[in-house]
């Protein structure tokens, strides 16, 4: 079986996609290194790096420093597909990331995007 085009595509072709789906909807560059950085544990020098070397999905996840154990709290459908019925880990991390940059671009606080729970909760 042949890999999903999505998973060979430049990580460093998508980024500013998904900057510009958050510009356009009054959020910024910095916000969309926040998801990326609480999903992938990338500091912004590393995300940088990896932009720079221009790796593609696969390698961008398989070397992500820590995935965020709370991940699996990002429910929702993306592309009419539910994020946490996605059997492929590649795929529902590559997911998670277009479903919390869909959760920015459409206003929601940083608090519930990055499944903070309210203090005394």
């Amino acid at each position: 079986m042949s890999k999903h085009r999505i998973f060979t595509t430049k990580f460093s072709t998508v980024y500013p996609l998904y900057v510009a789906k958050a510009e356009r909807k009054q959020r910024t560059r910095e916000d969309v290194e926040q998801i990326i950085g609480w999903l992938t544990g990338y500091s912004p020098a590393g995300l940088a790096q990896q932009l720079e070397r221009e790796v593609d999905f696969e390698q961008f996840f398989a070397q992500a420093p820590a995935m965020n154990p709370n991940a699996e709290q990002i429910q929702g459908v993306v592309c009419g597909v539910r994020v946490q019925d996605i059997e492929d880990p590649l795929m529902r991390n590559i997911r998670y990331l277009d479903k919390l940059v869909d959760e920015l671009a459409k206003g929601k606080p940083m608090e519930k995007i990055l499944r903070k729970s309210p203090i005394g909760a």
